[in-house]
């Protein structure tokens, strides 16, 4: 086997841009969460109402999905994803004209609410081609011994985003106010649909152009439920975002339960994600294709685990550093389904493929943001992430229990086959 390079993936140009444009998209993506999160529970101090922001995007996310991904897979990707962001700069103009002062004197406190929430909904519809579309291109831009690094950088370049989007925001809005950072994610957007045409043009691989659309998207489906190790990860994975997720809730928990404001709101998100991006960068190091299956059981379960210590706590650096965990072992899994996915998807099904992912692990964090936003609304935020947490267990130790492709999986053969086809 070759020796592993760190950086491969970063030797190629048109990658280190696309990286750029992702990072600039996910950076305001991310802010533009908080943000909203913030100003709707400051409007209602509901925290039902934070899940209804989950469930406002997952209802077209997960519709979509499947119909996004026949699209990506006829579509050239540079191209769909520019139209995907000049979309997504519409959303976040008229998120920060919501918050203005001018349409907040002028317009109810349910009118500005509601249009919210509609953008929120327009945003689902463009998450379900926002995440095929990427998967595609990634596989495009570096050659396929080289797809293990690719997954890496690409997950630690969304994470970094998120670990500065999360913490300005925060930050951002006690000291600009909401309406002037939600301007910045506006000109944010509009500087990756520049950056973005520095990447050319690419092939369309899919050999069945005009291939019904059923036909198509009942391929796609077949493909993922026949892989064993594709669909036992998703499901993990899946059940994990659903009851573990905590980020729609910490608002409650920044206001209500630790008293910390909104800069300490910024810490809690900024430090779940920098304890992904740590790891996924430790993995660039420290290659996850031996024992992969086991290494993903291991950091599901920790996560789990720390999600249990941060309900649990009332001490703000406690709370931290449970969330802190939580990142690095969500960064693992990350990096190891990503992997899984680039390595064993066909090219030409890349799109499906990924919208099955999507309608899995992405949508499941809008549907566990509706869970634990209803969850805190029955049982009190506290109680809410302790039963989350312990489904998370109960659901990793199962998995390991009854699924040997899952506990036995390894990359290691698979790497170096493609390794040397190149």
């Amino acid at each position: 086997m070759a020796k592993n390079d760190p950086y491969a993936a970063l030797r190629i140009k048109e990658f280190n841009i696309f990286l750029f444009v992702r990072f600039l998209l996910v950076f305001g993506w991310s802010m533009q969460f908080i943000v909203i999160e913030w100003e709707v529970y400051s409007i209602t101090k509901d925290p039902l109402s934070l899940g209804i922001i989950g469930l406002m995007e997952i209802i077209p996310a997960f519709s979509m999905a499947l119909f996004a991904g026949h699209i990506v897979d006829q579509r050239e990707k540079r191209n769909l994803l520019a139209l995907c962001t000049g979309a997504f700069s519409l959303i976040s103009l008229g998120l920060f004209l919501l918050t203005t002062d001018s349409i907040l004197n002028s317009w109810s406190t349910n009118t500005v609410l509601y249009a919210i929430y509609g953008l929120v909904f327009f945003g689902g519809f463009l998450r379900s081609f926002f995440g095929p579309t990427i998967f595609s291109l990634v596989a495009m831009l570096v050659p396929k011994r080289i797809y293990h690094n690719a997954a890496t950088w690409s997950s630690s370049t969304w994470k970094a985003a998120s670990v500065s989007g999360a913490l300005c925001g925060g930050f951002f809005i006690g000291w600009i106010g909401v309406d002037k950072t939600l301007s910045i994610v506006f000109i944010l957007v509009v500087l990756s649909f520049i950056t973005l045409f520095q990447i050319k043009k690419k092939p369309i691989l899919n050999t069945k152009i005009g291939e019904p659309i059923t036909e198509s998207l009942k391929a796609g489906v077949k493909f993922v439920f026949q892989n064993k190790a594709i669909l036992g990860t998703l499901t993990l994975d899946m059940i994990a975002v659903l009851f573990g997720g905590t980020v729609a809730i910490l608002s409650v928990f920044a206001q209500d339960v630790l008293k910390v404001g909104p800069e300490g709101f910024g810490i809690l998100n900024a430090s779940i994600s920098i304890g992904s991006i740590l790891t996924m960068l430790l993995t660039t190091y420290i290659p996850i294709n031996r024992n992969t299956g086991k290494k993903m059981l291991i950091s599901v379960f920790i996560f789990g685990v720390s999600i249990i210590a941060f309900g649990l706590s009332s001490i703000f650096w406690v709370s931290i550093l449970a969330l802190f965990v939580s990142g690095a072992a969500d960064g693992i899994s990350m990096v190891i389904r990503q992997t899984i996915l680039q390595l064993k998807t066909p090219d030409e099904m890349r799109g499906r493929v990924s919208s099955v992912n999507s309608m899995f692990v992405g949508s499941s964090n809008e549907l566990g943001a509706f869970e634990s936003g209803l969850a805190a609304k029955i049982l009190g935020p506290v109680a809410a992430v302790v039963f989350g947490g312990t489904m998370t267990l109960i659901t990793v130790v199962a998995t390991g229990i009854v699924s040997p492709t899952i506990r036995n999986l390894d990359l290691t053969e698979e790497i170096e086959e493609h390794e040397k086809e190149e």
